[in-house]
């Protein structure tokens, strides 16, 4: 199967505030904003699309309509991990999970995000030789 987009649409309380947040905190750019519903998409990634509808909307799914999001996390694979966690916490967001290095191979932390959501920001490190080998993955 052959993508051409591949996005992701958010249940929000306030579209246009979830959306500046990560405009503001993500680079994100919003292209349509219909007060309901609101498209973004990274300048840098212009397959990816990042979209909030208003939570009691009647275009959302009546099964989940007005309910508030539990257990989605959204995760950024960056080349500077540090640098991320640095600039996001001076911007005063709440950190969720601290910087930590994996044995998996990852260096990550957490943020609320709007809406519910989990915002993972991590790098890949090399991952601790001794957790490969107990999981049966060294080689």
């Amino acid at each position: 199967m052959q993508f051409a987009l591949i996005g992701m649409a958010v249940a929000a309380q306030n579209p246009t505030e979830s959306a500046a947040w990560f405009a503001d905190h993500f680079s994100f750019k919003v292209g349509i904003d219909l007060g309901w519903y609101v498209n973004t998409q990274h300048p840098d990634h212009p397959s990816l699309s990042l979209d909030f509808v208003q939570r009691d909307h009647e275009s959302w799914p009546e099964a989940t309509r007005g309910k508030e999001i539990a257990g989605t996390l959204l995760a950024f694979l960056v080349e500077d991990v540090e640098a991320e966690y640095a600039r996001l916490t001076a911007a005063g967001l709440s950190v969720v999970m601290p910087l930590v290095t994996e044995p998996w191979g990852q260096r990550r932390f957490q943020v609320a995000g709007p809406d519910g959501l989990l915002v993972e920001v991590l790098q890949r490190v090399a991952p601790d030789p001794r957790w490969l080998a107990e999981n049966g993955l060294a080689g």
